[in-house]
């Protein structure tokens, strides 16, 4: 019979034909709370990935809902650029009492941009991926919600379209925090260097990338928006089972430069 369930942080899982054995959970030293990448959650994983037993589709339409609180817009509209930020989108529409709208739709018939030699191609090709739904938005105040701003390359181009497309204003938001360390943990961040948060060009972001106004969500409503549902599932479990609940941990070394180990060169 097939049988699928998470494997738990530091558990050596044995799988054979007969059985699935788990043959030690490794605690963490110290007793610290486990580190699961927080950014899995925001942009790595498929939405319909399980993680510590929630959908990360609902997480994110959270993240969201949460940004909706910290952020608010006087707008028309909200969207998305398609479509890793669109359970965010959703979140924040429905919070604002706002529509959400589809401002742009892919273009199914062009290579990928990253692997343009030089940054004007890339630009280029972030414009011709994506069509213009003109009709939706033409006059109107626009919210765009992405899922993270890394480099500042891919938002801008869009940005200009939509302006040259008729949106009266074009505000973005930013379903998490910016991403301002290195990752030693096996995620391939861009150098400090490279990073837009890191850069002087931040200070003044919008101006910069062409937008009425940024605002990212805060590291603490990215925490809480993660952390809510497995809060309410162990305050809802069994007491038999309140033993085996290990603190809440995430990894957040990318947006706080916190690294849950030490790093030693």
């Amino acid at each position: 019979s097939r049988y699928y369930r998470e494997v738990l942080p530091g558990e050596i899982v044995k799988i054979s034909r007969h059985d699935v054995q788990t043959l030690d959970v490794v605690r963490r030293p110290e007793g610290d709370p486990s580190a699961f990448c927080i950014f899995e959650y925001v942009y790595f994983a498929r939405p319909d990935s399980i993680f510590e037993g929630q959908m990360v589709y609902s997480v994110r339409r959270r993240c969201g809902q949460q940004l909706a609180i910290e952020a608010p817009v006087e707008a028309d509209l909200v969207s998305t650029v398609p479509e890793s930020a669109t359970p965010a989108a959703l979140g924040y529409a429905q919070k604002c009492g706002l529509p959400y709208v589809e401002v742009l739709c892919k273009n199914r018939y062009v290579g990928r941009t990253f692997i343009q030699p030089n940054m004007r191609l890339r630009q280029l090709g972030v414009a011709k991926k994506f069509g213009v739904l003109s009709d939706n938005f033409k006059g109107k105040r626009v919210v765009i919600i992405d899922d993270s701003i890394v480099r500042g390359n891919t938002i801008s181009p869009i940005i200009k379209l939509l302006r040259e497309s008729g949106a009266k204003e074009v505000h973005i938001r930013v379903a998490s925090p910016p991403i301002r360390f290195p990752c030693y943990m096996g995620i391939n961040i861009p150098t400090k260097e490279e990073l837009i948060a890191n850069r002087p060009e931040f200070r003044d972001l919008a101006n910069y990338i062409g937008a009425d106004s940024v605002v990212y969500l805060s590291v603490e409503g990215l925490v809480s928006s993660v952390q809510e549902s497995i809060k309410e599932r162990q305050e809802n479990s069994p007491k038999s089972q309140k033993s085996f609940i290990g603190k809440i941990g995430h990894c957040t070394a990318c947006l706080t430069g916190e690294y849950p180990v030490e790093l030693e060169w």
